[in-house]
């Protein structure tokens, strides 16, 4: 266990927890019904596992698969692959995955602005695609001989032309810098108060996320955790209550520590030990502390806003 800094909230894992957490981990080497598999986290390598799954019980399928960048995962290494093999690996799982969703279902595809090129076209192939979402990722070095990467994009897709889609749970609010009133004084599309604020509709472009760092209790040592915020966003908009929401590359389990708060059922594919056993103790966290930051009292705030304070 690394070192860290009395302040420093970052979860980690104790060996005992780790032998402890472990017990809960699914294995799947037959076909399965998605009653011996929902609300639990498989340790296995995804293609080991996507054939034995029953078809068409998705709701929503969240996707954050390792970029087309070489990247060291607690140790395994994806290496950067000719962009010929890179989507042909991106076919090889997304064709087996498409059976597995409902025809109602939607989909949303995490990736960089280089990997976002050559995921369109074979989303294209097999789902309706809706939306390029792109979302401000603040963190990170700047660079010397190039734009700062500072961005990244969600492809936002469904199965067919029958989905689920709830514009009024993702509605932003944000402080109004410039309040208008009525000729007879009242706010205009505003709350009065001490603090003014406003609920707008979301757009395509999102700049209210912030990526966990080491003093928020959501943060672990994955290189590439998205935000509880940001798949709050898409669990959202585009499921209901007790919907089944599938991630087949969980990582540390932000899809399905998300999920389980919102009231979803869930269901995650992970390789990695560690990685499933972080996913499983931020659930058991979730248990006793079920709020998302930056999102409260039912919308999702703009960054750095004063939460509840209007």
């Amino acid at each position: 266990m690394k070192d860290r800094s009395p302040l420093n909230r970052t979860l980690n894992l104790t060996e005992a927890e780790r032998t402890d957490l472990s017990q809960h981990l699914k294995r799947v080497h037959h076909p399965v019904e998605p009653e011996a598999i929902l609300n639990r986290i498989i340790w296995q390598d995804v293609f080991e596992v996507l054939e034995y799954l029953p078809g068409s019980f998705v709701d929503l399928l969240i996707v954050d698969p390792p970029y087309n960048l070489t990247k060291n995962f607690n140790g395994n290494d994806f290496k950067r692959l000719p962009d010929h093999e890179y989507c042909h690996w991106l076919e090889s799982w997304i064709s087996a995955v498409r059976r597995l969703l409902k025809p109602s279902a939607s989909a949303y595809f995490c990736a960089d602005w280089l990997t976002s090129t050559l995921l369109y076209p074979i989303l294209e192939r097999h789902f309706i695609v809706r939306n390029r979402i792109t979302w401000e990722r603040e963190k990170g070095r700047g660079a010397q001989h190039n734009w700062k990467n500072a961005s990244e994009d969600i492809w936002f897709c469904t199965v067919s032309q029958d989905y689920f889609f709830d514009v009024d749970a993702v509605k932003i609010k944000r402080q109004v810098r410039a309040p208008y009133r009525t000729e007879t004084g009242a706010p205009k599309d505003w709350e009065d108060g001490p603090h003014k604020y406003r609920l707008t509709h979301p757009s395509n472009l999102w700049t209210d996320i912030t990526v966990p760092f080491w003093s928020m209790p959501e943060n672990t040592d994955h290189p590439t955790q998205k935000p509880e915020k940001l798949i709050a966003k898409c669990i959202l908009a585009s499921s209901q209550k007790h919907d089944v929401v599938f991630d087949p590359f969980l990582g540390s389990g932000t899809t399905a520590v998300v999920a389980k708060k919102l009231g979803r059922q869930y269901l995650g594919i992970e390789q990695d030990l560690d990685y499933c056993c972080l996913a499983e103790k931020r659930l058991a966290l979730a248990n006793q502390c079920p709020t998302i930051q930056g999102y409260a009292k039912g919308v999702f705030w703009e960054r750095n806003a004063r939460q509840g304070a209007h």
